[in-house]
């Protein structure tokens, strides 16, 4: 009788520890009403922006985890391989190109705000004052291209085919060009800050989370700008099927809040426009 007593408590006592280091948290280190979210971004102003979204979520009951980035390739290859829930750094025709171009299929679970892309010069006050045959320095993403010749067709410098699509123009798109402009697109974009403030070339073409995180103001120090009315709005991007989950819809709803809408028009000054889309 003993001895099957001392079973029966051995038994129980077995059961009892078993029960007591056993979790009920949905992850590791987290509340069991918590919801991990990680989420890939470029440092400025992307992260920053997460930064400020990020207590609010943790009321929410969404635990959010940012991995910060400086190119535009790791973010999405990350999340194609699941190390990413959403990320948050590109505009849609840069989301479509890559898609179209490995076949990822991701999808754009709402848009957050616009950064418009500015040119800069080391030696000239405006546009207007670009020599013939100036030397214009570029991104090397093609995605980019039809961004950066809009704007300079609204300038007046150039003029692109009729009937195009102008978000996804290329150089060889430029059917008037009077000032003879020299295009160079053989640069990352996260280098041309730093092309920039060496002096290299006539003009520099520079996006603007690169610039904000260079020490430039996109607004005080470039000689054009594009307007607020760009098509290249900045997404958070998922995998299809996860722009529905409740964790990735708290996150955009957040990023829409008059909170952070307004943090992104006090902290950046019209460098980067909130939008609710």
């Amino acid at each position: 009788m003993k001895k099957w007593l001392t079973l029966v408590l051995t038994a129980a006592l077995v059961l009892a520890l078993a029960a007591c280091g056993k979790s009920t948290d949905k992850s590791e280190g987290t509340d069991s009403k918590t919801t991990k979210l990680v989420v890939g971004a470029s440092t400025v102003p992307h992260a920053e922006i997460l930064e400020k979204a990020k207590p609010i979520l943790k009321e929410k009951g969404i635990d959010l985890e940012i991995k910060t980035f400086t190119d535009y390739i790791l973010p999405n290859k990350a999340l194609s391989t699941k190390e990413l829930d959403a990320n948050y750094f590109q505009h849609i025709p840069y989301l479509e190109s890559q898609n179209k171009e490995f076949g990822y299929g991701f999808v754009n679970a709402g848009g957050i705000h616009i950064e418009p892309i500015g040119i800069y010069s080391k030696k000239y006050k405006k546009l207007s004052d670009l020599p013939t045959g100036a030397h214009l320095i570029m991104s090397n993403s093609v995605a980019d291209h039809g961004r950066l010749l809009s704007l300079l067709e609204a300038q007046g410098l150039i003029k692109l085919k009729s009937g195009i699509d102008k978000t996804k123009a290329e150089i060889k798109d430029v059917v008037e060009n009077p000032k003879k402009l020299v295009f160079d697109a053989d640069y990352e974009a996260k280098l041309l800050p730093q092309i920039y403030k060496n002096g290299e070339g006539d003009a520099v073409l520079i996006n603007s989370n690169y610039a904000i995180d260079a020490g430039l103001n996109p607004i005080k120090d470039s000689i054009a700008i594009e307007d607020k009315n760009s098509p290249y709005v900045n997404v958070i991007a998922v995998r299809k099927g996860d722009e529905n989950k409740p964790a990735i819809k708290t996150l955009v709803d957040v990023l829409h809040s008059k909170e952070i809408q307004d943090f992104i028009l006090d902290k950046y000054k019209g460098a980067v426009v909130p939008v609710s889309k």
